[in-house]
């Protein structure tokens, strides 16, 4: 089965990266952007789904500061690893 986790920063955690990306874009004449969140995607292929959870919070996202959604790409529904 495919999937893809996508992994960003909590709100309220600090995102230099789109803190830098935001200052950046006007400079570059794009305007009227805001709250940029710079995040991960990974995509895999895996035999059972179900650990797929477990795989992110050990592994792929650092529970404490991100938060992480799931995808699964062969008709199954997302999980959404937010509390």
């Amino acid at each position: 089965m495919k999937a893809r986790v996508l992994i960003r920063p909590k709100e309220g955690i600090l995102d230099p990266q789109g803190q830098t990306v935001e200052r950046a874009l006007p400079a570059l004449g794009f305007h009227g952007a805001s709250h940029v969140r710079i995040g991960r995607l990974v995509e895999l292929e895996l035999d059972d789904p179900e650990q797929l959870p477990a795989m992110c919070e050990k592994l792929l996202a650092n529970p404490l500061i991100e938060d992480y959604e799931v995808e699964l790409l062969d008709g199954g529904d997302s999980t959404n690893g937010a509390p």
